[in-house]
């Protein structure tokens, strides 16, 4: 086992161990709930980046900073404070809806946690995994060794837009994220950011894993 590996490894393990005793739990919770747009900035930009530097070891077969690792920290972090805010939006909104029988099921557990799933991916995921999209090519493009400029035109044309909507939409949505995100809104709601973190790092490790044995295109 090489020392990145075991760095990478004591790391994952010392946020599970803060999390599992009982003094830090409490900690995390508290910070949670009072500062929950700072600590979804924290879980993303750390957890979501902890995911990029093993899918890159993965794919490369050794550690390596992504490029303009700095900046994917920042766009990480804003994505966890958009994802606070979008899954209280959803999960309120859902809530209501159960308990104006607009949707069918209670407005307390599964159908609750399903319901909020199923449309946060439907109707915001694709905008999100969108602008994620946009901003990992500007920092490849921007980071690149000819140094071109780069702007919003040349980005959005860099894009494969058929790989987007083909396999991160019409596959990702369906078969992992509504799936996982159900799980997550089955949680209580200080663990569901962290959570989602953790699976975005997962979801990451998965498809390097495909990626590397040829089954994504």
């Amino acid at each position: 086992m090489r020392k990145g590996d075991i760095t990478w490894l004591l790391l994952l393990f010392s946020i599970i161990l803060f999390l599992a005793i009982p003094n830090t739990r409490e900690l995390f919770k508290m910070a949670t709930s009072s500062y929950p747009y700072l600590m979804g900035f924290i879980k993303f930009a750390i957890l979501a980046t902890m995911g990029e530097f093993l899918t890159l070891r993965i794919v490369d077969k050794k550690w390596e900073v992504p490029v303009g690792v700095y900046y994917r920290i920042i766009i990480w972090g804003i994505l966890g404070v958009v994802i606070v805010l979008v899954f209280d939006l959803f999960n309120s909104g859902v809530e209501r809806l159960l308990i104006k029988d607009m949707l069918p099921g209670s407005s307390t557990g599964f159908a609750l946690a399903f319901f909020t799933s199923f449309l946060m991916n439907m109707i915001f995921a694709p905008t999100m995994m969108a602008f994620h999209s946009i901003t990992d090519t500007y920092i490849d493009l921007k980071f690149e060794e000819n140094k071109q400029e780069v702007n919003l035109k040349k980005v959005v044309e860099e894009v494969s837009w058929s790989h987007f909507v083909s396999f991160v939409v019409l596959k990702t949505i369906p078969l992992f994220w509504i799936p996982a995100h159900t799980i997550v809104f089955l949680l209580p709601e200080e663990y569901r950011i962290i959570t989602a973190a953790f699976l975005s790092m997962a979801l990451g490790a998965i498809l390097a894993f495909a990626s590397k044995k040829g089954r994504i295109s």
